[in-house]
């Protein structure tokens, strides 16, 4: 793999240029980064800057709860509607069923314009096709992404759980759906806020909505030879150095861009590849990938969830423990909560977050949104939330795994095997 011949590996500016040719669209400068590992300082980023909105906010999300956090933004986005701008809203007709009609109500009379993705119809094949993408963008000039849906679940504080009464703590860790769960939002402020808004509007045409400002060029196509159109950049002037890749994979083009772009990702990695996902079932060559990248010497974690939402995606990662650990990758499972955050840190230069899971549903079959981001400022806040994770994390480990009940094995093969409709 060129990538693995890189002198300075994801570092090196001949990376860049490779990245830019598998993908077949430029690197865009971000004037700033940031990050935000808890929900509740998530959310109230993001209502700071609808808040400050002028011109235009642009949600688009999976799960979109008619619960506080849900309430919260409808009148965030009410207040910005009476200050004359304009709101459209994307939710995708599944992950977004449980909303009740009050709520859609209260959108469409706040004066926001609402649209669901893929609504469940005859055609199963689309009905099948989600939209798991998580975008907030605020006047094309600041953008959220991440793996957070708009839900209590989301927008909860892990720090205040953790402050609680042991008693309290142990009923809420023991539910299905804890009060708060582990997940990631990044910022972006700058052109590459313009780029997602373009990502945005693709959606938004396939979900039946009016052509946008600027953005009428933009469109949804089945066709997979059909290259997404990049909007013109307008000059900046910045002392930061962040570049960001927007991989836009949907339902007929760019999945096996992305599935590259990662792979070209492991192979430069030097001195360590540290993965977040809380759904991992990859296909097998992705094992092959992380045990290429040991044999190299490099430093290769998982950190995976000791408690999931789905649970037999816990089982399907399982399934590939022996095979993890034979190769000498490291494996970590989440224990406070359940871990959604979706993140990838290699060496000093370069991370990953956005909606995708490493499994065949991201791969293959939803529309998600993943920003590769060349910042060391960036990876390097990555790469120490991922050190505070560990701490709250249990290690795999081969004696250990081998200790396991035989059924518990045969429960993770089987869920393995299923892995491609999962």
């Amino acid at each position: 793999m060129l990538a693995a011949r890189l002198a300075q590996g994801a570092a090196d500016p001949d990376f860049r240029t490779l990245v830019e040719q598998i993908d077949g669209m430029p690197l865009v400068p971000a004037d700033a980064t940031r990050l935000y590992t808890d929900g509740a300082d998530a959310t109230a980023a993001v209502a700071r800057a609808i808040e400050s909105a002028r011109h235009e906010v642009l949600v688009e999300t999976y799960i979109l709860r008619d619960d506080r956090i849900g309430w919260a933004l409808v009148d965030l986005l009410r207040a910005a509607v009476a200050r004359g701008v304009r709101c459209h809203v994307l939710a995708d007709a599944v992950g977004s069923w449980g909303a009740r009609r009050a709520f859609w109500r209260a959108l469409a009379d706040a004066g926001v314009v609402t649209r669901r993705f893929h609504p469940l119809s005859l055609d199963l094949v689309n009905s099948f096709r989600r939209d798991h993408r998580k975008l907030v963008i605020v006047d094309r000039a600041v953008a959220f992404t991440g793996g957070m849906n708009i839900g209590a679940e989301y927008g909860s504080s892990l720090r205040s759980e953790r402050r609680t009464r042991w008693w309290r703590r142990w009923r809420s860790l023991g539910a299905t759906r804890p009060d708060a769960y582990r997940d990631t939002l990044a910022r972006f402020d700058g052109p590459v806020a313009s780029q997602l808004a373009a990502v945005f509007a693709e959606g938004w045409h396939r979900a039946g909505g009016a052509p946008m400002p600027a953005l009428e060029q933009v469109a949804w196509s089945d066709d997979a030879g059909a290259p997404a159109v990049p909007l013109p950049l307008r000059e900046v002037h910045t002392e930061s150095n962040a570049a960001c890749l927007i991989l836009d994979a949907r339902p007929g083009r760019g999945q096996p861009e992305t599935i590259a772009v990662l792979a070209a990702a492991l192979g430069a990695a030097r001195a360590r590849a540290w993965i977040t996902t809380p759904y991992f079932a990859p296909p097998d060559a992705a094992l092959t990938l992380l045990a290429d990248a040991v044999q190299r010497g490099v430093d290769v974690r998982l950190l995976l969830p000791g408690m999931s939402d789905v649970p037999v995606m816990r089982w399907a990662a399982r399934g590939a423990y022996a095979r993890l650990l034979a190769s000498g990758v490291r494996l970590f499972e989440y224990q406070p909560a359940v871990l959604h955050a979706k993140t990838l840190v290699v060496d000093d230069a370069l991370s990953l977050v956005g909606s995708a899971n490493l499994d065949y549903r991201s791969f293959w079959f939803n529309a998600e949104c993943t920003v590769l981001v060349f910042d060391a400022v960036l990876a390097g806040a990555m790469a120490q939330s991922f050190r505070d994770d560990l701490a709250d994390a249990h290690e795999v480990t081969a004696d250990a795994w081998h200790r396991v009940p035989w059924w518990w094995k045969v429960m993770a093969w089987g869920a393995r095997q299923c892995r491609w409709v999962l």
